[in-house]
Protein backbone atom coordinates (compact mmCIF):
# COMPACT_ATOMS: atom_id res chain seq x y z
CA UNK A 1 0.00 0.00 0.00
CA UNK A 2 1.62 3.45 -0.95
CA UNK A 3 0.86 5.69 2.06
CA UNK A 4 2.39 3.01 4.82
CA UNK A 5 4.75 2.18 2.38
CA UNK A 6 6.03 5.76 2.97
CA UNK A 7 4.99 5.74 6.59
CA UNK A 8 7.64 2.84 6.74
CA UNK A 9 9.95 5.00 4.67
CA UNK A 10 9.74 7.69 6.86
CA UNK A 11 9.17 7.00 10.09
CA UNK A 12 11.30 3.53 10.53
CA UNK A 13 8.81 2.22 12.90
CA UNK A 14 6.48 -0.44 11.40
CA UNK A 15 7.71 -3.58 9.80
CA UNK A 16 5.66 -5.56 7.50
CA UNK A 17 4.94 -9.40 8.06
CA UNK A 18 5.38 -11.62 5.67
CA UNK A 19 2.69 -12.35 3.03
CA UNK A 20 0.08 -15.31 4.31
CA UNK A 21 -2.81 -17.49 2.64
CA UNK A 22 -5.27 -16.71 4.38
CA UNK A 23 -8.73 -15.24 2.70
CA UNK A 24 -11.58 -13.64 4.19
CA UNK A 25 -14.60 -16.28 4.84
CA UNK A 26 -18.20 -15.63 5.83
CA UNK A 27 -18.96 -12.97 3.31
CA UNK A 28 -22.19 -10.99 3.62
CA UNK A 29 -24.45 -11.21 0.97
CA UNK A 30 -23.60 -8.01 -0.65
CA UNK A 31 -27.31 -8.18 -2.19
CA UNK A 32 -29.15 -8.16 0.93
CA UNK A 33 -27.46 -5.61 3.08
CA UNK A 34 -30.40 -5.40 5.91
CA UNK A 35 -29.90 -3.32 8.68
CA UNK A 36 -30.86 -6.18 11.42
CA UNK A 37 -28.44 -3.64 13.64
CA UNK A 38 -26.04 -0.90 12.65
CA UNK A 39 -23.13 -2.89 12.05
CA UNK A 40 -24.81 -4.25 8.24
CA UNK A 41 -26.68 -6.78 10.36
CA UNK A 42 -23.43 -8.48 12.01
CA UNK A 43 -23.70 -9.95 15.25
CA UNK A 44 -21.56 -7.80 17.84
CA UNK A 45 -18.35 -9.26 19.04
CA UNK A 46 -17.22 -10.36 22.21
CA UNK A 47 -13.66 -10.78 23.75
CA UNK A 48 -12.96 -12.54 20.20
CA UNK A 49 -12.03 -9.81 17.48
CA UNK A 50 -14.01 -10.69 14.43
CA UNK A 51 -13.66 -10.19 10.48
CA UNK A 52 -15.81 -7.25 9.94
CA UNK A 53 -18.71 -6.99 7.43
CA UNK A 54 -16.45 -9.71 4.81
CA UNK A 55 -17.67 -9.03 1.21
CA UNK A 56 -18.76 -5.75 1.91
CA UNK A 57 -16.57 -3.49 3.17
CA UNK A 58 -13.37 -6.13 3.93
CA UNK A 59 -12.43 -6.95 0.40
CA UNK A 60 -10.38 -9.90 -1.50
CA UNK A 61 -7.53 -7.69 -2.80
CA UNK A 62 -7.15 -4.36 -1.58
CA UNK A 63 -6.05 -2.97 2.28
CA UNK A 64 -8.75 -1.67 4.18
CA UNK A 65 -8.31 0.69 7.05
CA UNK A 66 -9.19 3.78 9.21
CA UNK A 67 -12.61 2.87 9.64
CA UNK A 68 -15.04 5.58 11.51
CA UNK A 69 -18.87 5.78 11.87
CA UNK A 70 -21.62 8.94 12.34
CA UNK A 71 -22.89 9.20 15.59
CA UNK A 72 -26.26 7.71 14.65
CA UNK A 73 -24.34 4.84 13.01
CA UNK A 74 -26.34 5.69 9.87
CA UNK A 75 -23.11 6.08 7.89
CA UNK A 76 -19.71 4.35 7.67
CA UNK A 77 -16.27 5.82 5.86
CA UNK A 78 -13.44 3.78 5.67
CA UNK A 79 -10.03 3.94 3.68
CA UNK A 80 -9.53 1.55 1.35
CA UNK A 81 -6.71 0.75 -1.83
CA UNK A 82 -5.24 -2.10 -3.87
CA UNK A 83 -1.44 -3.16 -3.36
CA UNK A 84 -0.13 0.21 -4.91
CA UNK A 85 -2.32 1.76 -5.79
CA UNK A 86 -4.62 4.82 -4.75
CA UNK A 87 -6.00 5.36 -1.31
CA UNK A 88 -9.62 6.51 -1.20
CA UNK A 89 -12.05 6.89 1.18
CA UNK A 90 -15.50 4.78 0.57
CA UNK A 91 -18.71 5.67 2.38
CA UNK A 92 -22.35 3.42 2.45
CA UNK A 93 -25.32 4.71 4.38
CA UNK A 94 -28.48 3.19 5.55
CA UNK A 95 -31.32 3.67 3.62
CA UNK A 96 -34.69 2.35 4.27
CA UNK A 97 -33.88 -0.98 5.24
CA UNK A 98 -30.90 -1.49 3.84
CA UNK A 99 -27.21 -0.33 3.23
CA UNK A 100 -26.04 1.23 0.38
CA UNK A 101 -22.89 -0.36 -1.59
CA UNK A 102 -20.04 1.18 -1.02
CA UNK A 103 -18.95 4.15 -3.13
CA UNK A 104 -15.85 6.26 -3.38
CA UNK A 105 -16.19 9.93 -2.02
CA UNK A 106 -13.79 12.01 -3.33
CA UNK A 107 -13.95 15.04 -1.32
CA UNK A 108 -11.12 16.92 -2.53
CA UNK A 109 -12.74 16.98 -6.07
CA UNK A 110 -9.50 15.78 -7.67
CA UNK A 111 -7.20 18.51 -5.59
CA UNK A 112 -5.83 16.03 -3.69
CA UNK A 113 -4.37 12.87 -5.70
CA UNK A 114 -4.92 10.52 -2.33
CA UNK A 115 -7.27 10.94 0.61
CA UNK A 116 -7.95 8.50 3.63
CA UNK A 117 -8.38 7.70 7.40
CA UNK A 118 -11.65 9.55 7.85
CA UNK A 119 -12.79 10.38 11.22
CA UNK A 120 -16.57 12.04 11.67
CA UNK A 121 -16.84 14.44 14.32
CA UNK A 122 -18.82 13.63 17.33
CA UNK A 123 -21.77 15.87 16.36
CA UNK A 124 -21.92 14.17 12.72
CA UNK A 125 -21.51 17.30 11.11
CA UNK A 126 -17.92 17.71 10.12
CA UNK A 127 -15.24 14.80 8.83
CA UNK A 128 -11.53 15.26 9.13
CA UNK A 129 -9.97 13.68 6.82
CA UNK A 130 -5.89 13.23 5.13
CA UNK A 131 -5.42 13.97 2.31
CA UNK A 132 -1.90 14.09 -0.09
CA UNK A 133 -0.42 14.13 -3.20
CA UNK A 134 0.22 11.23 -5.62
CA UNK A 135 4.22 11.37 -4.85
CA UNK A 136 3.50 10.92 -1.10
CA UNK A 137 4.21 14.76 0.14
CA UNK A 138 2.01 17.37 1.83
CA UNK A 139 0.51 15.16 3.91
CA UNK A 140 -2.55 17.12 5.94
CA UNK A 141 -5.72 17.55 7.40
CA UNK A 142 -8.28 18.25 5.39
CA UNK A 143 -12.74 18.56 6.56
CA UNK A 144 -15.74 18.71 4.90
CA UNK A 145 -19.13 19.92 6.32
CA UNK A 146 -22.34 18.51 6.42
CA UNK A 147 -24.95 20.09 4.18
CA UNK A 148 -28.93 19.41 4.06
CA UNK A 149 -28.16 16.21 2.46
CA UNK A 150 -24.69 16.07 1.01
CA UNK A 151 -21.18 17.73 2.26
CA UNK A 152 -19.65 21.02 1.43
CA UNK A 153 -16.40 21.91 -0.25
CA UNK A 154 -13.18 20.07 1.22
CA UNK A 155 -10.99 22.47 2.61
CA UNK A 156 -7.45 22.17 4.24
CA UNK A 157 -7.29 22.96 8.30
CA UNK A 158 -6.27 26.18 9.28
CA UNK A 159 -4.04 25.31 12.05
CA UNK A 160 -0.49 24.85 13.43
CA UNK A 161 -1.28 20.69 13.18
CA UNK A 162 -0.33 21.16 8.97
CA UNK A 163 2.51 23.22 9.77
CA UNK A 164 4.13 19.71 9.32
CA UNK A 165 3.63 16.34 7.71
CA UNK A 166 0.83 14.60 9.46
CA UNK A 167 -1.93 12.04 9.82
CA UNK A 168 -4.28 10.19 11.83
CA UNK A 169 -6.70 12.66 13.04
CA UNK A 170 -9.49 11.79 15.60
CA UNK A 171 -10.94 13.38 18.46
CA UNK A 172 -12.23 13.35 22.17
CA UNK A 173 -15.39 13.71 22.73
CA UNK A 174 -14.52 17.50 23.71
CA UNK A 175 -13.64 18.09 20.47
CA UNK A 176 -9.84 17.90 21.45
CA UNK A 177 -7.99 16.57 18.03
CA UNK A 178 -5.04 13.80 18.23
CA UNK A 179 -3.15 13.11 15.48
CA UNK A 180 0.81 11.58 14.41
CA UNK A 181 3.01 14.43 13.37
CA UNK A 182 5.14 12.49 10.76
CA UNK A 183 8.02 15.16 10.62
CA UNK A 184 8.81 14.47 14.59
CA UNK A 185 7.67 10.90 14.85
CA UNK A 186 5.04 11.64 17.75
CA UNK A 187 1.65 11.98 18.65
CA UNK A 188 0.57 15.50 19.08
CA UNK A 189 -3.16 16.91 20.08
CA UNK A 190 -4.88 20.17 19.59
CA UNK A 191 -7.38 21.22 22.50
CA UNK A 192 -10.69 22.50 20.44
CA UNK A 193 -11.42 26.27 21.06
CA UNK A 194 -14.21 27.15 19.68
CA UNK A 195 -14.26 24.36 17.12
CA UNK A 196 -10.64 25.89 16.21
CA UNK A 197 -7.26 24.36 16.95
CA UNK A 198 -4.75 27.65 17.24
CA UNK A 199 -1.99 25.37 19.70
CA UNK A 200 -0.64 22.22 19.76
CA UNK A 201 0.88 19.78 22.42
CA UNK A 202 2.77 16.61 22.18
CA UNK A 203 0.90 13.80 24.22
CA UNK A 204 3.87 12.18 25.41
CA UNK A 205 3.27 8.62 24.28
CA UNK A 206 5.22 6.08 21.66
CA UNK A 207 3.61 4.07 18.50
CA UNK A 208 1.51 5.43 15.66
CA UNK A 209 -1.60 5.46 14.38
CA UNK A 210 -2.92 6.89 18.11
CA UNK A 211 -6.46 6.79 18.85
CA UNK A 212 -8.04 8.77 21.65
CA UNK A 213 -11.02 7.16 23.82
CA UNK A 214 -13.96 9.14 23.72
CA UNK A 215 -13.66 10.72 27.88
CA UNK A 216 -9.44 10.67 27.03
CA UNK A 217 -9.01 7.88 29.62
CA UNK A 218 -7.41 5.64 27.54
CA UNK A 219 -5.57 6.27 23.93
CA UNK A 220 -4.58 3.18 21.51
CA UNK A 221 -1.91 2.93 18.83
CA UNK A 222 0.09 0.33 17.48
CA UNK A 223 3.57 0.08 17.76
CA UNK A 224 6.51 -2.62 16.75
CA UNK A 225 6.49 -5.22 19.29
CA UNK A 226 9.91 -5.56 20.55
CA UNK A 227 9.50 -8.96 21.85
CA UNK A 228 8.28 -10.69 19.38
CA UNK A 229 11.06 -12.61 16.82
CA UNK A 230 8.66 -11.22 13.72
CA UNK A 231 9.01 -7.82 15.36
CA UNK A 232 5.31 -7.10 13.61
CA UNK A 233 3.21 -4.81 14.68
CA UNK A 234 0.45 -5.29 17.76
CA UNK A 235 -2.18 -2.93 19.34
CA UNK A 236 -1.36 -1.45 22.83
CA UNK A 237 -3.02 0.95 25.41
CA UNK A 238 -1.94 3.75 26.91
CA UNK A 239 -4.56 4.48 30.65
CA UNK A 240 -4.27 8.29 31.73
CA UNK A 241 -3.60 8.86 35.67
CA UNK A 242 -4.62 11.15 37.88
CA UNK A 243 -2.06 13.53 37.26
CA UNK A 244 -2.29 13.24 33.81
CA UNK A 245 0.42 12.08 32.43
CA UNK A 246 0.01 8.27 30.84
CA UNK A 247 0.79 4.64 31.57
CA UNK A 248 3.81 2.50 30.37
CA UNK A 249 2.02 0.80 26.77
CA UNK A 250 0.40 -2.05 27.68
CA UNK A 251 -0.16 -4.67 24.94
CA UNK A 252 -3.47 -5.99 24.43
CA UNK A 253 -2.36 -9.66 24.22
CA UNK A 254 -3.18 -12.80 22.58
CA UNK A 255 -7.31 -11.34 23.03
CA UNK A 256 -6.52 -8.70 20.18
CA UNK A 257 -3.03 -9.56 18.37
CA UNK A 258 -2.04 -12.22 16.59
CA UNK A 259 0.88 -13.78 14.79
CA UNK A 260 -0.11 -11.18 12.09
CA UNK A 261 0.07 -7.49 12.25
CA UNK A 262 -2.28 -5.67 13.31
CA UNK A 263 -2.57 -1.44 13.06
CA UNK A 264 -4.65 1.60 13.07
CA UNK A 265 -7.18 0.92 15.56
CA UNK A 266 -10.16 2.89 16.30
CA UNK A 267 -13.05 3.15 18.56
CA UNK A 268 -16.52 3.85 18.45
CA UNK A 269 -18.28 6.54 19.78
CA UNK A 270 -20.30 4.85 22.33
CA UNK A 271 -17.14 3.71 23.33
CA UNK A 272 -18.23 -0.27 22.78
CA UNK A 273 -16.22 -2.01 19.91
CA UNK A 274 -12.09 -1.81 19.07
CA UNK A 275 -11.89 -1.76 15.27
CA UNK A 276 -8.39 -1.92 13.73
CA UNK A 277 -6.54 -3.67 10.38
CA UNK A 278 -5.35 -7.18 10.34
CA UNK A 279 -2.67 -8.02 7.70
CA UNK A 280 -3.47 -11.44 7.41
CA UNK A 281 -4.79 -11.54 3.60
CA UNK A 282 -3.21 -13.01 0.98
CA UNK A 283 -0.17 -10.96 -0.10
CA UNK A 284 0.21 -9.07 3.13
CA UNK A 285 -3.08 -7.00 2.62
CA UNK A 286 -5.07 -5.63 5.38
CA UNK A 287 -8.80 -6.44 6.57
CA UNK A 288 -10.88 -5.00 9.31
CA UNK A 289 -11.88 -6.29 12.98
CA UNK A 290 -14.00 -5.37 15.39
CA UNK A 291 -13.98 -6.52 18.77
CA UNK A 292 -15.49 -5.56 22.16
CA UNK A 293 -13.57 -2.64 24.45
CA UNK A 294 -13.68 -5.16 27.36
CA UNK A 295 -10.28 -6.77 25.91
CA UNK A 296 -9.32 -2.95 26.56
CA UNK A 297 -10.98 -2.53 30.09
CA UNK A 298 -9.69 -6.38 31.52
CA UNK A 299 -6.29 -4.66 30.90
CA UNK A 300 -7.21 -1.32 32.91
CA UNK A 301 -4.41 -1.30 35.64
CA UNK A 302 -7.01 -0.80 39.43
CA UNK A 303 -4.97 1.64 40.76
CA UNK A 304 -5.81 4.30 38.11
Amino acid sequence: MRNYNFIVAVLVLIVFLNACATKKQGSIDSNSLTIENPYFGQKPPGLTPELFAPGVISLNGRYEYGISFSPDLNEVYYSGNKKGGVADIYFSKREGEKWTHPKKANFTKGEKEEEMQPFVSFNGNTIYFVAYNADNTDSKIWYVNRLEDSWSDAKRLESPINNDEIFYQNQSKNGDLFYFNISKRKTYYAPNKNGEFPEVHEVGIGGVHAFISPTQDYIVVNARNKEDDQRKSDIYVYFKKKDGTWTKPINLGDSVNSTFGETCPSITQDGKYLFFSRYNEEGGLSNIYWVSTEVINKVRPVDL
